[in-house]
């Protein structure tokens, strides 16, 4: 989707972040304007810049909505209009590969690594998000290793959220025979999903050791429906979604079975985990990468969930004998 005006804002660090941490809880928030926040130079770690892109010129109530990010004062907003190409594919061009746990992910400008047990992605430039450059990603990708590190065996899994199928890819590379499900509520990223499956040898389809891409918004899906509990859920998105997902996360984890969780700032963590927590998640591992947290947690079994499970596992086990 091309993204022709753009509306900025500079400020100091604090100020950018309750920015972005306000329009996390604007539920209302319009869609078609696309914000991101980060450091203005390597150098000036302390000045921040708030950019906020929209395919229209913008209006009153854009600004307004901008505008009101900024609880402490009004702040000064630049609005210029931008050659019409896919900001976020122009954002992406040129960035350096990441080597994250057993995998090293890169654009098609850059090699492969050829390191023995590295698992190569190339994941091109793209309308999705998820390429592995950003923290929360690759931090995914780091604990996805560790948690295949510790034994845990996932037969079952759903990626939500999950921009251009790359945490759905790995999961599946680390347990080969689970059955997958990468969801997202972008429609675009259907064929994203499709064009990166056959550029990295992942088999789309319904079986064990295929994806099956779905869209939808967070689990409310038929086919998640039906899927459902999962051994793992894999949701790198945003605290306010993950937040409200977190009574859903509950009801389609098994007991015992795993929930990572990424896009949260280290300050929004106390929230997340009280959400989970009320859930029926413990904390299992925490990673911080950057300013961002990624979590690994594990849904408590009750007692007689457990000897439930137990029991049609028993039953199952004389029906086949």
């Amino acid at each position: 989707m091309s993204r022709s005006w753009k509306i900025t804002v500079e400020g100091p660090r604090a100020l950018i972040e309750a920015a972005l941490l306000a329009h996390e809880d604007a539920f209302d928030w319009d869609p078609d304007i696309v914000l991101a926040g980060s450091e203005v130079a390597e150098d000036r770690p302390d000045d921040w810049v708030l950019e906020a892109w929209i395919a229209r010129r913008p209006t009153k109530a854009d600004k307004a909505a901008v505008t009101a990010l900024f609880a402490a004062s009004v702040p000064s907003l630049v609005i210029e209009q931008l050659p019409d190409e896919d900001w976020l594919v122009v954002s992406q061009q040129g960035l350096e590969p990441v080597r994250a746990g057993r995998f090293h992910i890169h654009t098609p400008d850059h090699p492969p690594c050829s390191d023995a047990g590295v698992r190569n992605f190339v994941i091109p430039a793209s309308q999705a998000f998820g390429t592995g450059q950003h923290e929360t990603t690759a931090g995914c990708l780091a604990m996805l290793t560790e948690m295949k590190r510790q034994g845990v065996i996932v037969r079952n899994f759903v990626d939500v959220g999950t921009g251009t199928g790359l945490l759905a890819f790995a999961a599946l590379e680390l347990w080969p025979r689970a059955l997958a499900v990468a969801s997202d509520i972008d429609a675009v990223c259907a064929d994203v999903i499709a064009d990166n499956a056959e550029a990295n040898g992942v088999r789309l389809g319904a079986r064990a050791g295929e994806v099956t891409p779905v869209i939808a918004p967070g689990l409310d899906h038929p086919l998640l429906a039906v899927r459902a509990p999962y051994d793992l859920v894999i949701a790198n998105i945003l605290a306010g979604p993950l937040i409200e997902l977190a009574p859903d996360f509950g009801g389609a984890v098994l007991p015992g079975g795993n929930l990572l969780l990424a896009g949260l700032l280290t300050t929004q963590e106390p929230q997340v985990r009280a959400a989970c927590l009320r859930a029926g998640f413990r904390l299992a591992a925490r990673l911080v990468n950057g300013d961002w947290s990624i979590l690994w947690l594990r849904r408590r079994a009750k007692v007689q969930e457990c000897n439930s499970r137990a029991s049609k596992l028993a039953n199952w086990a004389k029906t086949a004998s």
